[in-house]
């Protein structure tokens, strides 16, 4: 369709256009005595790090005659929360209990029922991409995003690097006197600078970032991780059996917090926790696993009408939401088609539930650790001063396990989307454990999307990019276990975290005049009288591959799938402008993005 570049441009601009409007500027608040170590200031954050202040004291030629000064710490405006802000790895809307998933996530449960559950929460449908989003506020292709670090370009939007007019959530509360820290997951520093060499300004320390305990890249084996400590690697489990990064990774970030109140128990922390649960490899411990034995007999189609029912218990999908058809090769689907249950063979049931149970496993190990994070603020008492905001998910459900699943996910990065069974059956019961790589069957992750359709990498259906969100910061969210069904964006998170903290966002940094926000702040949803509040993040466009929506007040254009995620290997789309098809949905009356109006409005499309 001809029309289809001047509307994806539209929507790009109208977004861009977007900006978080700064709050006003807060009065310099002083403590302590003036010039000695014991004064601390704000700032007004327009100008970030501060300039020096000018000596204030006096000096002659004696000490006795003289007046030392020292200048005040920079701390954060009165009252503002510490931050926890905590977001798993490739999980879809049906994947926790907290929005009708089968899998218990009691700690996302703590936090939705101490605060609110948003509903109508999107990513990009890509990591990268969703966490160089996450924490800038902005459009991931303005900050060099358009695709995963490894697919980078040397072109603008696709460079993988950040730009320094887009300084990170990081740097802006560093500078503001938060304490902050970065644990788990970093896909945001370009792939050509992993090296112990450097440079650094775009690893997490030159983010902003005072600590660092995580691994680069997309993914990384929990049992033998690729981890960093700041800019040293490091290799925690070299005598120690049994070591899982997923329990480390919490150890460290409580041992951290612990440290930190210890030292300055004043200080406001802003701690980052992007464990790698559930990416593959899907490596939770074998205790784990246990508990999920025999839980996904029933077959995947029948998972997908159970989640369905608990989402319409739990209100997190409307009672009229229709449940998009199963794939079988609809023309609506390109083509897609993926087996049903009933025909499997006996082998292949046994090895896909398997699959499941591991995912699964996972999931609910991944949630345990990030409550004992939580139950840490809760402990150092101080939970009712801090902001938590817990995403499930960066993307959809990964569709890159193939048709049957691996146990080892590089063969499938490889092309090689069909292993002999009787050697997947040979991991059957090491399935998850260091023996193996393993990834699940995309039958399974399309289940997990409920009610969606697609999965991870589709950026223009919301199997893609609708994530599960839950808030909390007591005292101050009065409407505990409420449901928020304004549309927002990953992009809203950084201008939402500055205007409860009342630092307003910074117009230069490091002598580099700031790009504007693209998000839109989400703490007007936080009082109960703005519950139903019109949404005002009006308009958003996602991008993929070449695959593309554009959402506008209540209304999404999409393109229609023409490759499905899990064919790895194919012709690309010659003109992915022009030569799409074009769905459009009212979202005011359908939920889920199943039933396609371009047809009977084609002057709205």
């Amino acid at each position: 369709m001809k029309s289809a570049k001047q509307i994806l441009l539209g929507g790009m601009l109208a977004a861009a256009a977007m900006t978080v409007a700064t709050s006003a500027r807060a009065q310099v608040q002083t403590t302590g005595t003036p010039g000695s170590p014991s004064a601390t200031t704000t700032i007004d954050g327009k100008q970030l790090p501060p300039p020096d202040p000018k000596f204030g004291g006096v000096i002659k030629e004696t000490a006795v005659d003289s007046k030392p000064y020292w200048p005040p710490t920079v701390v954060p405006p009165k009252g503002a929360p510490n931050i926890l802000l905590i977001m798993t790895d490739d999980q879809g809307y049906g994947v926790y209990s907290t929005f009708g998933g089968v899998i218990p996530t009691p700690a996302m449960d703590r936090i939705a029922k101490a605060g609110l559950r948003y509903t109508q929460f999107h990513s990009t449908a890509l990591c990268s991409p969703t966490r160089a989003a996450l924490i800038t506020g902005r459009n991931h292709h303005s900050v060099g995003n358009g695709v995963i670090g490894e697919l980078a370009t040397g072109y603008p939007g696709y460079d993988s690097v950040i730009g320094l007019d887009n300084a990170t959530i990081g740097e802006i509360l560093k500078d503001n006197g938060y304490a902050t820290s970065w644990f788990g997951k970093n896909h945001n520093t370009p792939s050509f600078q992993y090296s112990l060499a450097g440079p650094y300004d775009q690893w997490p320390s030159g983010m902003g970032f005072d600590y660092f305990y995580g691994y680069m890249g997309g993914e990384t084996d929990q049992w033998t991780p690729y981890l960093f400590k700041d800019h040293t690697q490091i290799f925690p489990w070299i005598g120690h059996p049994g070591y899982n990064l997923t329990t480390d990774m919490a150890d460290e970030a409580i041992k951290y917090m612990h440290v930190l109140n210890a030292s300055a128990p004043d200080k406001p922390f802003f701690v980052y926790y992007v464990p790698g649960g559930t990416h593959s490899p899907h490596h939770p411990t074998k205790e784990w696993i246990a508990k999920f034995k025999g839980k996904f007999d029933m077959g995947y189609e029948k998972l997908r009408e159970q989640i369905f029912e608990n989402q319409k218990k739990l209100g997190v999908i409307p009672p009229d939401t229709q449940l998009t058809p199963w794939p079988d090769g609809q023309d609506a689907y390109g083509g897609a088609k993926l087996p049903r249950w009933d025909s499997l063979s006996f082998v292949q049931k046994k090895l896909y539930a398997r699959e499941a149970e591991v995912f699964a496993a996972y999931a609910a190990y991944t949630d345990y650790e990030i409550g004992r994070v939580i139950q840490e603020v809760q402990d150092e008492g101080k939970l009712d001063n801090t902001l938590i905001i817990y995403i499930s998910g960066d993307n959809g459900t990964s569709a890159e396990g193939t048709e049957e699943g691996t146990y080892n996910t590089l063969t499938a990065y490889n092309g090689i989307l069909k292993l002999p069974e009787a050697l997947q059956m040979l991991h059957y019961e090491d399935w998850g454990s260091d023996k193996t790589y393993p990834h699940m069957a995309v039958q399974w992750s399309w289940a997990f999307d409920t009610p969606f359709k697609w999965t991870k990498q589709v950026a223009s259906h919301f199997g893609g990019t609708r994530q599960g969100m839950a808030i909390s910061w007591p005292g101050h969210i009065k409407d505990e276990g409420g449901l928020r069904q304004q549309f927002c964006h990953v992009n809203d998170v950084v201008p939402t975290i500055l205007e409860v903290s009342g630092i307003p966002a910074p117009e230069m940094v490091d002598g580099i005049k700031q790009a504007p926000f693209e998000g839109t702040s989400l703490a007007y949803t936080f009082d109960e009288k703005n519950a139903k509040a019109p949404t005002r993040h009006k308009t958003q466009y996602f991008e993929m591959f070449g695959q593309w929506a554009l959402y506008h007040e209540g209304w999404l254009l999409s393109t229609q799938v023409n490759r499905a995620p899990w064919e790895v290997m194919g012709a690309a789309n010659p003109d992915p402008l022009n030569n799409q098809v074009l769905e459009l949905y009212n979202l005011d009356k359908d939920f889920s993005q199943s039933q396609n109006l371009a047809d009977k409005q084609p002057a709205k499309v």
